[in-house]
């Protein structure tokens, strides 16, 4: 089993849970059933979870409600813990190139903070 935690910025704001927050009840609680699957499934179907390509190794939870397409980015701290970072409305076909730059930089500040603690 996987444990997913939120990224919290150096100030204590929770990018994730305030996207969340900014959902429809329909679509939160898609997103934490997805949320949920990932963290319980040894072997996660590709179609909710995969790992971005030409990345800092980031990762991406597809989730979908109607047509409302959503994602959530993150990486993982070791084997079993995801940390996700960043999240947004998806638009296009790709995922944007400053959506994977937010979420480097996330990674990127969580694990000097890490480091310094």
């Amino acid at each position: 089993m996987k444990e997913i935690i939120f990224y919290k910025t150096e100030l204590g704001k929770c990018p994730v849970e305030e996207f969340l927050d900014s959902l429809t009840g329909k679509q939160a609680q898609k997103a934490i059933w997805v949320l949920r699957l990932i963290s319980e499934l040894e072997a996660i179907p590709g179609n909710y979870f995969r790992k971005l390509r030409n990345t800092d190794d980031i990762w991406e939870v597809r989730i979908q409600v109607g047509n409302d397409i959503f994602r959530i980015l993150g990486f993982f701290d070791g084997p079993d813990l995801i940390v996700m970072n960043h999240a947004f409305i998806k638009k296009t076909q790709k995922t944007p190139p400053n959506a994977i730059a937010v979420a480097e930089k996330r990674k990127k500040e969580y694990f000097e903070r890490k480091e310094n603690e």
